[in-house]
């Protein structure tokens, strides 16, 4: 496990500048149109029936005012069929944004029959909210009949109630139409932009979660792997010294000396090399990256010391120049240690074991361990020492072999290769 400190010192080009605030007026603004929001998402039946009151009352007072008598081409359309029009263009809208087409539709024959008099209500505007609302929840390719059914009644009031040039009647109208679907085409694309955000932001997060557990499982699987390499061999170096001690008592006391001897320096070891494993572990003050347990090429010779005090004669023999990467110098340090603990538990006794080194001028290593014991498994498919092995040995590339020697020779033999390294 390597871990980072980061420096509590940094430059004055490094530092991140501050979070820029807008102005309490936009402040205000943002917060407002946040609260309006949020109670129409709760209740929007209640900000539909406020808009389509406004533009009913608004309407209604055109109507009994006599402002519509001041921009009407006809002022002897009876006041009843005016009533039945107002209310007609904006009783409707209370269903605007739930189905705009239909509604539409519903305020179509109310705008022929406005053109068709010549009344020329203003609430006949109203129809351009809807068309607003259809730019915005339904498909685009609808607005060439929105378009038709918008400047029909236009084209209507030229024919029938003409007062100029056509130009004036249907430019204000098709400018008026392109603004309304302008709006709605950049608040359906700013609507779109945030929930595409919105959906980037939530898979981010979804994927940054399982990036997460994906790392907590392979540094659960590399600590373990770390443990069961540490106890199990230590414990078996242990184990090995301990049964040699108890036989020697009995005929040699310096010689169950020694083994004692060796048994609390191998203990010693096991519980540094346990404790800086620990130590990385912990949370509230991160130990330094030297203290992981990175054993290397250069402790095989006291690897192979504790071996041999625990009653397993070992021969190594080296080919080549070890000029490769700590993290494969550890991967072939942990085979080797794992092969060796596995010939301590299964040889049986008066085994042997050999450990054969090769490096090759372009990189890749060859490493066979054998040993002369009784030629069962050592390991199986089911414990962590074959896979750890395995694992080791996947994750540069590199091919593992393990099984009994070919007859007539006995015993176990455990061969790896690893690859030319590849350049960073």
């Amino acid at each position: 496990m390597t871990v980072f400190r980061t420096s509590r010192a940094t430059s004055t080009m490094d530092r991140v500048p501050e979070e820029q605030t807008a102005e309490p007026i936009t402040q205000y603004l943002q917060r407002t149109v946040q609260r309006v929001r949020a109670v129409d998402r709760r209740r929007p039946l209640l900000w539909d029936l406020h808009l389509t009151a406004f533009w009913t009352t608004a309407a209604l007072i055109d109507l009994y005012g006599g402002g519509w008598t001041r921009i009407t081409r006809n002022p002897d359309v009876p006041e009843g069929l005016v009533l039945a029009l107002s209310l007609a263009l904006t009783a409707p809208l209370l269903r605007r944004r739930t189905h705009p087409r239909t509604v539409l539709l519903v305020m179509a024959p109310a705008l022929l029959v406005n053109a068709w008099t010549g009344a020329l209500l203003q609430a006949a505007l109203l129809h351009l909210l809807v068309v607003f609302h259809i730019t915005v929840r339904r498909p685009l390719r609808s607005l060439w009949w929105v378009a038709v059914v918008s400047t029909a009644p236009v084209v209507l009031t030229v024919l029938r109630h003409p007062r100029g040039t056509a130009d004036e009647d249907l430019g204000p109208h098709l400018m008026s139409l392109l603004v309304a679907v302008a709006i709605g085409v950049t608040v359906r694309t700013r609507r779109d932009h945030t929930v595409a955000l919105e959906d980037r932001a939530r898979r981010l997060e979804i994927e940054r979660d399982q990036q997460a557990r994906l790392a907590a499982a392979a540094e659960r699987t590399r600590i373990a792997r770390e443990m069961h390499d540490i106890i199990g061999h230590n414990l078996s170096v242990i184990t090995g010294l301990a049964d040699g001690g108890r036989y020697a008592a009995a005929k040699s006391p310096e010689r169950a000396a020694q083994a004692l001897d060796a048994i609390a320096g191998t203990s010693r070891q096991a519980l540094t090399e346990l404790r800086r494993l620990l130590d990385v572990l912990r949370d509230d003050e991160p130990a330094p990256a030297d203290l992981t347990p990175q054993p290397a090429l250069a402790d095989l010779d006291r690897l192979l010391d504790g071996v041999r005090r625990a009653g397993l004669p070992v021969r190594a023999t080296v080919h080549g120049d070890p000029a490769i990467s700590p993290g494969r110098q550890l991967t072939l340090y942990r085979v080797i240690q794992e092969a060796l603990t596995n010939t301590l538990k299964h040889a049986g006794p008066d085994a042997t074991a050999g450990v054969t080194l090769s490096y090759a001028t372009s990189g890749a290593v060859t490493l066979t361990v054998t040993d002369t014991g009784r030629g069962g498994a050592p390991t199986t498919n089911s414990g962590r020492g074959l896979t750890g092995m395995r694992e080791r040995t996947a994750l540069y590339g590199g091919t593992l072999e393990a099984g009994p020697r070919p007859h007539p020779e006995r015993g176990w033999r455990v061969h790896l290769r690893l690859p030319e390294e590849s350049a960073p």
